[in-house]
């Protein structure tokens, strides 16, 4: 794509987490390609701004220090009148809001908003101020058909809402043995190992996965799952694995930031999620080999073709058993395993790519580039 411009990310911060993930590889692969870049972090950075520095994306934090934060609102307005972007993209509910308003009261040309999942968290005025935002919106870009549908029956006019897949990235298999892995959890040398990656909070359904392991104990005296991720549940899951006993089998091992040495080494990866957008760690996982047992919900079910990349089970408590006994048949079955981790392989690499996700969002720029500037926001744009 020749035609390129300035182009301002907005995200609430840069912590560990999937739509940040998601915006860093977007962001890096667009310097890459010759467009000018900025990402701005609304609350604090993080993990990622590392990343985006050292691919040459500078990085703003404004420090909103409240929800309703009228001065982080005007810093993050004049931010935007200073480098007069062309695409102001917005990332989450905070960015979309903030960064939205300020963008079209800032008179930047062309506004898009990204919905990454489909929050039932939401309430009535949530998607009041959403559907009040994309009037103002030339694009809403969401990562699935799903997430499409439920923005769309909460009155997000469908004609504006883009689908752009997220990207899988393949992680080398480094030169760290399975060996090394072990010994970096603790575990015996004859351990089989399912992980469970996310962040701990109801959404993610744990108390499945923790479930789920008990019944495989019973049945395989070598399973450990490994629950790498933290989160507001850590407290109470540490307490609920405890009290069924099972401490010596699931290991809560928090945030890992060398998680790409060690993810093409597991034996299965699990997701419990009652609801999804685009799991990164599946994605993940698929591109590295990994076959995945996880919950039938609309987000796992357009990543995962059943039986042949994975294994989708019921959502819920009715899937604990499911989850464990389709683990067991991948366990017991070498070649299965072997099968499933390499058609999960080659589905990442040619739906999931990376260069596939940036040709996206490069064509919807540049089309919104040839667009005139919208009349309505120029005139009441701030001046």
């Amino acid at each position: 794509m020749s035609e390129t411009g300035t182009v301002l990310h907005i995200i609430p911060t840069l912590d560990q987490a999937g739509a940040e993930k998601q915006l860093t590889l977007l962001a890096a692969e667009l310097k890459h390609r010759g467009w000018l870049v900025h990402v701005c972090a609304l609350t604090r950075g993080g993990p990622y701004r590392k990343e985006l520095e050292a691919a040459g994306v500078p990085v703003t934090v404004i420090g909103k220090a409240t929800k309703l934060d009228p001065m982080a609102y005007l810093r993050l307005r004049r931010f935007i009148r200073q480098i007069r972007p062309d695409i102001v993209q917005t990332w989450l509910f905070a960015a979309n809001a903030y960064g939205r308003w300020a963008a079209w009261r800032a008179g930047v040309p062309h506004i898009v908003g990204s919905e990454r999942c489909a929050d039932h968290w939401k309430t009535w005025w949530h998607f009041r101020i959403d559907r009040f935002l994309a009037r103002r919106s030339d694009a809403v870009v969401v990562n699935g058909r799903y997430v499409r549908e439920f923005y769309v029956s909460h009155g997000i006019p469908a004609e504006k809402i883009v689908v752009i897949p997220n990207a899988a990235v393949e992680f080398p298999v480094a030169s760290d043995s399975r060996r090394a892995m072990l010994l970096e959890f603790g575990l015996p040398d004859d351990a089989r190992v399912v992980a469970l990656v996310g962040r701990l909070w109801p959404q993610k359904r744990v108390e499945d996965a923790i479930w789920a392991a008990d019944l495989l104990k019973r049945i395989r005296d070598d399973v450990h799952l490994l629950i790498i991720g933290d989160g507001p549940l850590r407290e109470r899951l540490t307490r609920y694995r405890d009290r069924i006993e099972i401490e010596d089998r699931v290991h809560l091992v928090g945030h890992r930031k060398d998680l790409s040495r060690w993810l093409p080494h597991f034996d299965v990866l699990w997701n419990t999620s009652a609801y999804e957008g685009q799991s990164n760690a599946v994605l993940e996982a698929m591109a590295c080999g990994v076959p995945v047992v996880a919950s039938d919900i609309p987000g796992n079910r357009e990543l995962i073709l059943p039986d042949e990349t994975g294994f989708l089970i019921p959502a819920g408590k009715s899937g604990r058993a499911p989850l464990a006994a389709k683990t067991k048949k991948l366990l017991e079955d070498e070649d299965l395993r072997r099968r499933m981790g390499e058609a999960a392989r080659r589905r990442a690499r040619e739906e999931f790519s990376l260069t596939r996700m940036a040709d996206a969002y490069c064509r919807l720029y540049a089309e919104l580039l040839q667009r005139p500037r919208s009349q309505t926001r120029s005139k009441q744009a701030d001046v």
